[in-house]
């Protein structure tokens, strides 16, 4: 008789269910469940219990969700911005090479407000539909309050961050403008000009990091800062108008720093209007190295912001922030570059209005 031999029989390991989580962490399953669906907002103390369990378990969260949507929420700023324009082209390239895609979404409100009262889009209380938010624009520690109290997945531009709020928080993403401003300054010290101007609205925040790099530089060349501070969002009317009134001052600057690019096309109008020659009797610099800098005449000397890549970090720490809820959050600062142009020159002529 022929004896047939039977393997023995090997137990699978079990597949970790939500009810295991629930377990770990010491809720009901009804509460993982809420915290997967997105259905109620679930306490930060208890989410954070959930999510350590279920990372001890191997269980991924996001799999009970089918959206692979995160959202550009562009705050307090124009629609057709160049610079954030530009840094949104680097998100969308980022989410579309990982699968995702992206929702634009233009958002007004009082950055004042208190946390409570802010009422964001629609759409973002759909948790099925958004899986996280990138924060550009002009935004303040009351919508990023809200978006953490809300468990919403989140990054920010940190350049942007009005107030003193941004250090309450971890994920922002910096350029490092202070260091941009000061090599710029330093460029214009290296030029022989000892009477250099700073045009910025400086109650926003990318107008005051830029000054305090063009002060540092100022004060380690034994030199005053000079600036004239308007209370303009329009950068390129503020530039205008600051040169006006800079240019009627004594000692009249040889050279102006102006806070972003718009803002330098205000100072070469105003100087046309005044004709004053660019380099020879005024030299000017700009900062984030807009497509416009190039094409003016004579071509400006600016900042080159990589803004490609500062939406590709953005994108790319948003999905681990997905993915990896439980990991530490850092903050990222990326480099700037000096690009210079035509717009100056050593001083040779003081410019004289006729």
């Amino acid at each position: 008789m022929q004896s047939v031999n039977i393997a023995p029989v090997v137990k699978q390991p079990s597949k970790v269910k939500l009810i295991d989580v629930a377990r770990a962490a010491n809720v009901s399953a009804a509460t993982v469940s809420r915290l997967v669906s997105g259905q109620a907002t679930v306490d930060p103390q208890t989410r954070e219990r959930i999510l350590k369990a279920a990372v001890k378990l191997g269980f991924d969260l996001e799999r009970g969700k089918k959206s692979r949507i995160i959202a550009f929420l562009l705050s307090n700023r124009g629609v057709l911005h160049p610079f954030h324009s530009s840094v949104l082209m680097g998100v969308e390239a980022y989410c579309a090479e990982h699968n995702y895609a992206l929702l634009f979404l233009p958002f007004q409100y009082s950055t004042n407000a208190p946390t409570d009262e802010l009422k964001l889009p629609e759409i973002l209380n759909r948790s099925r539909i958004v899986s996280g938010v990138i924060a550009a624009g002009t935004n303040s520690q009351n919508l990023l309050d809200l978006l953490s109290k809300r468990g919403t997945p989140w990054v920010g531009l940190g350049n942007n961050v009005i107030g003193n709020g941004a250090e309450d928080h971890h994920g922002l993403i910096y350029f490092d403008d202070v260091t941009g401003a000061y090599e710029l300054t330093r460029y214009l010290l290296s030029l022989r000009h000892k009477q250099i101007a700073f045009i910025g609205n400086l109650s926003l925040p990318w107008y005051a990091r830029r000054h305090e790099g063009y002060c540092r530089a100022m004060t380690e060349a034994g030199l005053a800062p000079q600036e004239s501070e308007l209370n303009s969002r329009d950068g390129e009317e503020m530039g205008y108008l600051a040169a006006k009134l800079l240019l009627q001052q004594t000692p009249v600057p040889t050279a102006i720093f102006a806070g972003d690019d718009a803002a330098a096309r205000g100072v070469y109008k105003a100087a046309r209007d005044l004709e004053i020659n660019i380099p020879n009797q005024l030299s000017v610099v700009g900062f984030n190295d807009t497509p416009d800098a190039p094409a003016l005449q004579p071509p400006l000397t600016s900042v080159k912001v990589f803004t490609d890549e500062l939406g590709k970090q953005l994108a790319e720490s948003l999905l681990k922030r997905i993915s990896r809820p439980d990991l530490p959050l850092k903050d990222l600062l990326l480099p700037t570059q000096v690009v210079r142009r035509e717009s100056c020159a050593p001083p040779s002529q003081s410019p004289k209005l006729t």
